[in-house]
């Protein structure tokens, strides 16, 4: 007797870039039906400056929905859901991207809130981690252009390894830090100073929430840690099936993040590895890395005396948690 099954679309639109996502959902997970797209759009473009969307990243975001509609043209679902992160938490104009993106795609993008993009993002991350060799709790860091957020879960003796213990989402990302911050190319000691005294003030406050200490393995999803994961392993341009799963030491992360924020602009463009639309971003994303890894370690060393030295880096976040958890939602009825 054949499986049933649903086929689902799920669609990402965060600060900096745009994702969709098309498989197929049974009882065993998620089959992909159309490789993961993304595009770069900064639709959060000064957002924390004037808590508006720009025009121009309007136009960059229905530019992005219309070659999306085009793709789910040519493979019908039986739901689409579109969710929109931190940016659009804070827009005042809200309302006019909800409108065109609802013209071009049928649907109203959903402006989910902090928690809820938490849990979606570890469901994403914890549902194709090996538990055989990576020790729970987990903690799943998911690193966006305007927002990050932490989340722990699963130490699979009271609490299955799917299940969220504590979640929090911090007003900090890659994109918000460089323009709040890293004004400078390259950046002055003073910016970077003043960005990780910002950093460690939002981390403290999101660990009085949740137990990071408690955390075994992290796991880091989102652009700025695959792609300095993909820096770090010296790849010369971007390789997912590379990337996703590898395990890399909190040294060879501080010290390939602290290389590209010191960079200037020029010479991050000169690495294939860096997607075109991270490369004056990704030194905000850096820094936010740094101090959460090392923040997290510290917090485990003092809590069970083992200091995490190492990370899990995934290419699996909130688009596969928002495409598995509609598609199961889907089946159930």
């Amino acid at each position: 007797m054949s499986k049933e099954s649903v086929t689902v679309a799920g669609i990402d639109c965060g600060t900096n870039s745009i994702r969709l996502k098309v498989a197929r959902v049974d009882a065993d997970g998620m089959h992909e039906v159309v490789p993961r797209i993304l595009r770069v759009i900064r639709l959060g473009q000064d957002v924390d400056k004037t808590h508006r969307f720009a025009d121009e990243a309007l136009e960059r975001a229905y530019e992005a929905a219309r070659e999306f509609a085009g793709v789910l043209a040519e493979h019908p679902v039986d739901g689409l859901r579109f969710v929109a992160t931190s940016a659009t938490r804070d827009a005042e104009n809200r309302e006019e991207f909800e409108d065109g993106i609802e013209s071009i795609l049928g649907v109203r993008p959903e402006v989910i809130p902090g928690t809820e993009e938490a849990d979606l993002s570890f469901l994403g991350a914890t549902s194709v981690v090996n538990r055989d060799d990576l020790p729970a709790p987990y903690l799943v860091v998911d690193l966006g252009g305007g927002s990050t957020e932490l989340v722990i879960g699963g130490d699979s003796v009271n609490a299955p390894t799917t299940q969220v213990q504590g979640a929090f989402s911090m007003n900090i990302g890659s994109v918000r830090m460089t323009e709040r911050h890293l004004v400078t190319d390259p950046p002055t000691q003073a910016e970077i100073d003043e960005a990780i005294a910002d950093i460690d003030e939002h981390i403290d406050e999101a660990f009085r929430t949740v137990d990071a200490g408690k955390a075994r393995t992290i796991i880091g999803v989102s652009g700025t840690v695959t792609t300095m994961t993909a820096l770090a392993m010296g790849l010369k341009e971007y390789d997912h099936t590379v990337v996703d799963g590898h395990r890399l030491s909190l040294e060879d992360a501080y010290a390939v993040d602290d290389r590209f924020l010191r960079m200037t602009r020029a010479e991050r463009s000169a690495y294939k590895t860096i997607h075109p639309g991270r490369i004056d971003v990704v030194g905000g994303g850096a820094v936010v890395w740094s101090r959460v890894l090392a923040k997290v370690s510290e917090a485990a060393q003092a809590d069970h005396g083992e200091a995490i030295d190492s990370f899990v880096a995934s290419e699996h976040g909130l688009l596969d948690g928002i495409v598995l958890d509609y598609g199961r939602r889907l089946l159930a009825r």
